[in-house]
């Protein structure tokens, strides 16, 4: 016994040593992810800040103005900080020290999080609610779920993790143009067949939203189909009209095709602490196969849960007080958005959005396309935005402002630019 174990070492050695000899020779090949050569070869919002650090470099004396990254600028709640000191504390105390927690989220959250979409007349069930690390990172990863074969279809212009994470995968993409006729509000088409349909509303970057009747139109087609709609509410709490839903779970047919993405970066400033949560209804089915239980098994695989001290501070941007001042910095940015979308419609601009959303949309200068207007901005006005043909082909020709600067900063760019 112990000879043959000895010679079949010295096969599998040989085997190794033959199989390092070969690549070395280029007969073998490890095999990439080929799709990853379909994208561009920078996300956007990284070529934005390397073109603003060379700009900087070369021009230390501009202070320059940014507009383009929606990143919040105003400090957490005070509710929140205080959630986050108990939090720590509790964590160095081995009477009250927290470990691996729940992969789907601590119970204190998603009961919180219930009584938030109770009071819209939305029941949820806590196993139905998952919380993780942000949105973006959700609406990539659900993709886990779906075979490569199924045909997605994105408005234009879109959030480009959108694209960009079906392009990893290979799917095929078919889009809706959201443009000025349509009020950058595409609807569901008839002669169009698909599997996985993203909705952003309020949307970025242009800042429309859909009414009660419209956002019905697009469950009662994927209901239709048999389609999934992935449905982006990251901004929900910038909703000032009252006919636009802040949950697509407030409209009927909802619970049986459509899985809603929430953060708490723009709601609540998380930009920094990462937090968000997905709400995958039971009702969702594939086939006979729930989807919520295919999410949860996905989940807990991959997924080792959000931090502690995290979750108690999501607890409580959704407390009496915490929900008070949060809603006190969200109606901040609003205000800026208003400074940013009256001032350049008095200049005599064409603008879009700024209303239920964070975003302004703005019509770039007649003979200039949506990147020559970045530079211009950048180098005579020193504020930055955001091109719109990096949100595809139709935001060519539009740029993106947001209101997530400061009010003086707001103010003086405005100033700047007209």
């Amino acid at each position: 016994a112990g000879a043959v174990s000895c010679d079949n070492t010295l096969r599998r050695a040989a085997r190794r040593a033959a199989l390092s000899r070969s690549r070395g020779r280029g007969k073998y090949e490890l095999k990439i992810n080929e799709n990853y050569k379909n994208l561009s070869e920078s996300y956007l919002f990284s070529t934005i800040a390397k073109k603003v650090a060379v700009y900087t470099q070369q021009h230390p004396e501009q202070e320059i103005i940014r507009l383009g990254i929606g990143d919040v600028t105003l400090p957490l709640a005070a509710p929140v900080v205080d959630a986050l000191h108990a939090a720590v504390e509790e964590m160095g105390k081995k009477e009250t020290f927290h470990g691996y927690g729940p992969e789907q989220g601590y119970g204190f959250l998603k009961q919180a999080l219930m009584r938030y979409y109770a009071r819209r007349g939305v029941v949820l069930a806590e196993n139905e609610i998952f919380v993780g690390d942000g949105a973006k990172s959700d609406i990539g990863n659900i993709l886990d779920l779906f075979d490569v074969d199924n045909t997605v279809l994105v408005p234009d212009p879109v959030y480009p993790v959108y694209v960009d994470t079906n392009v990893m995968a290979g799917r095929r993409i078919v889009y809706a143009a959201a443009t000025r006729e349509n009020g950058f509000l595409p609807m569901p088409q008839a002669d169009v067949q698909a599997d996985l349909i993203y909705l952003c509303s309020p949307n970025n970057p242009t800042g429309a939203a859909y009414s009660r009747d419209q956002l019905q139109a697009w469950v009662d087609y994927a209901n239709e189909r048999g389609a999934v709609l992935l449905f982006d509410a990251a901004y929900e709490s910038f909703i000032t009209d009252g006919d636009v839903p802040h949950s697509i779970y407030e409209l009927p047919g909802a619970r049986t095709c459509a899985i809603e993405f929430r953060s708490f970066s723009k709601k609540a400033g998380f930009t920094g602490l990462r937090l968000g949560f997905t709400v995958v209804p039971k009702d969702l089915m594939c086939g006979d196969v729930q989807v919520r239980s295919l999410w949860a098994r996905r989940h807990g695989t991959k997924f080792n849960g959000a931090p502690y001290i995290e979750q108690r501070a999501g607890e409580a941007v959704y407390s009496e007080e915490g929900s008070r001042q949060v809603m006190e910095q969200v109606a901040y940015y609003k205000r800026n958005a208003m400074v940013i979308y009256e001032g350049l419609k008095e200049a005599g601009h064409t603008v879009f959005g700024g209303i239920n959303s964070p975003y302004i949309w703005l019509k770039v200068e007649d003979g200039m396309d949506s990147w020559e207007f970045f530079d211009y901005l950048l180098e005579q006005a020193n504020v930055v935005g955001t091109p719109g043909s990096g949100f595809w082909p139709s935001g060519e020709g539009y740029f993106r402002l947001t209101a997530f600067g400061t009010y003086e900063n707001t103010v003086e760019a405005v100033s700047n630019l007209f």
